[in-house]
């Protein structure tokens, strides 16, 4: 995996920034490039044909089925970020995260 469009989902995109600045920072270490964005839970969609992976902030759980339903249209995982990585900024754990989903995926399409 050389380059990603990741993109975290939470209820503001406040909390998630710094998550996100943390997972863009692993990535630079690991030689990945990688492109990681936080927004609110009301400003995805557009985002969604773009992005390789949705990665939601556990207190949006609930939201999960209909975040899933958007992205099946565009053949994009939804993942909920673990309540201890969200909670530490695991940017690393959320990188490996994303790069164990991801290759998931490309086992599951062939």
């Amino acid at each position: 995996m050389e380059k990603m469009n990741i993109l975290l989902c939470c209820g503001a995109g406040m909390s998630s920034g710094f998550l996100a600045q943390q997972t863009r920072i692993a990535a630079k270490k690991q030689g990945i490039m990688a492109r990681v964005e936080a927004k609110s839970q009301n400003n995805i969609e557009d985002d969604l044909p773009n992005i390789d992976i949705l990665l939601i902030g556990p207190h949006l759980a609930y939201a999960y089925d209909d975040l899933k339903k958007s992205c099946d249209r565009y053949n994009v995982p939804v993942t909920i970020i673990p309540k201890d990585m969200y909670a530490g900024l695991d940017g690393e754990g959320l990188l490996q995260l994303c790069i164990e989903t991801l290759k998931e995926k490309e086992t599951q399409n062939g």
